[in-house]
């Protein structure tokens, strides 16, 4: 038994210009589900003003209110959200959505290799396009030669898995083609291993006082106030339901909120069974949760209260870290951010990264993305050289700013 396919996700345009469009979704239940579509959401560029969640452990209700532009693919979205449900099988000549789940194997990993003309933003328009074709960024090193030639090289995975064949290369190059113009020098794409992306382990990649301070899993004693949220409250209450713990979250909004704390109980293994998200005026947010572990037990233990307490108050006062160091007589910007057990990175992390050095004026000299294991977590951290003349005319603490404004969605 089942729903119709085409039911499973429903998008609903507003009447009127400015309100927000409804998403309903109403398929089998699993474990960090909200998690995988709020991750979907973010990465169409949407931001969740409200949200409802309603499970019995078996079949799942969700309905978020999203707010996006002109752009936005929303038959696109549809199928990709669609794709994150539980997988559907066929019947009576109807497609038909069943719990049973089989793991996908690890997506093919392609280098895209290009060699252009330096020009302002031109990394930025690059990854845009990228991020157009559903070209996910594993892994990028970006390197300026001493004639002002740029070699680009991109370990990207394919959402759709149609890279290896030639008509999609060839729409990929067409498209880059475009964006780059006169710029374009080559444009190489040929399927790589899987190790070349692995996580790195190896301390020479940061220095240590910037692993120490930008990577460390405590809340430190004291937090910039330009480089964090305003202050987050985590109450846990047991008293309210006799089957449930109730998490009553307040915070300041930010781009991705609703996927950061989805995805810390994805990685606790923990399950939303009713849940409610609101965002009131100024951007404070409210939300109450009812959630259970994995045995469907309430949490009980004081420990992991405090353990799940602590992580979402880091998570939500620090979904990202930002700094902006001398290296040498360079400029770097570095920029990490925690990545699910699952191995899934944050989406549009680069994207942002590299649209805040446009909008400063701020050339990039070379770029590299890399993963580190840091205790038991892993992060993503970016490196980006500033070029000499553009990065210095600026202060550094403009730079840490409009990033981590950009990074947050308050640009």
């Amino acid at each position: 038994m089942g729903i119709p396919y085409d039911d499973v996700v429903i998008i609903s345009q507003p009447e009127n210009e400015g309100e927000p469009s409804v998403i309903t979704v109403n398929c089998p239940d699993k474990t960090g589900l909200g998690c995988d579509l709020c991750r979907i959401i973010l990465f169409f560029g949407l931001g969740i003003v409200r949200g409802d969640v309603s499970t019995d452990g078996k079949w799942c209700y969700i309905v978020f209110w999203v707010v996006g532009n002109s752009k936005t693919r929303w038959g696109l979205l549809k199928r990709r959200l669609v794709g994150a449900c539980p997988s559907c099988s066929s019947a009576c000549g109807i497609s038909y959505y069943r719990s049973e789940l089989e793991p996908p194997g690890p997506p093919d990993v392609f280098l895209l290799k290009l060699c252009c003309h330096d020009r302002r933003g031109l990394l930025h328009d690059v990854t845009g396009v990228l991020c157009e074709l559903e070209l996910n960024i594993k892994k990028v090193k970006v390197s300026t030669t001493p004639d002002g030639r740029v070699v680009d090289l991109f370990f990207v995975t394919d959402t759709r898995e149609l890279l290896h064949t030639h008509k999609r290369q060839e729409d990929t190059y067409d498209q880059l083609k475009i964006v780059m113009g006169d710029a374009m020098i080559s444009c190489d794409i040929e399927l790589v291993g899987p190790e070349i992306t692995a996580c790195s382990q190896e301390s020479s990649f940061l220095p240590t006082t910037i692993r120490e301070d930008m990577l460390r899993l405590e809340m430190p004693d004291e937090l910039p106030s330009s480089l964090t949220s305003t202050s987050v409250s985590v109450i846990m209450d047991n008293s309210l339901s006799p089957a449930h713990t109730l998490v009553q979250i307040v915070c300041q909004d930010h781009k991705g909120l609703l996927y950061d704390i989805m995805r810390t109980f994805k990685d606790y293994n923990i399950q939303i069974s009713y849940g409610r998200f609101f965002i009131k005026q100024r951007r404070n947010c409210e939300i109450d949760l009812f959630i259970v572990q994995s045995d469907g037990k309430k949490i009980v233990d004081p420990c992991k209260q405090r353990a799940l307490s602590s992580r979402l108050e880091m998570e939500l006062l620090r979904p990202l870290r930002v700094a902006v160091v001398s290296r040498g007589p360079d400029t770097e910007l570095l920029v990490a951010n925690p990545v699910e057990l699952s191995g899934k990175g944050r989406p549009l992390v680069f994207y942002d990264i590299t649209l805040a050095l446009k909008q400063l004026k701020t050339c990039i000299f070379s770029a590299e993305i890399r993963r580190r294991i840091i205790g038991d977590r892993e992060f993503e951290v970016y490196r980006v050289l500033l070029n000499e003349g553009e990065g210095l005319s600026i202060p550094k603490s403009r730079i840490e700013e409009g990033v981590w404004k950009m990074l947050m969605g308050w640009e």
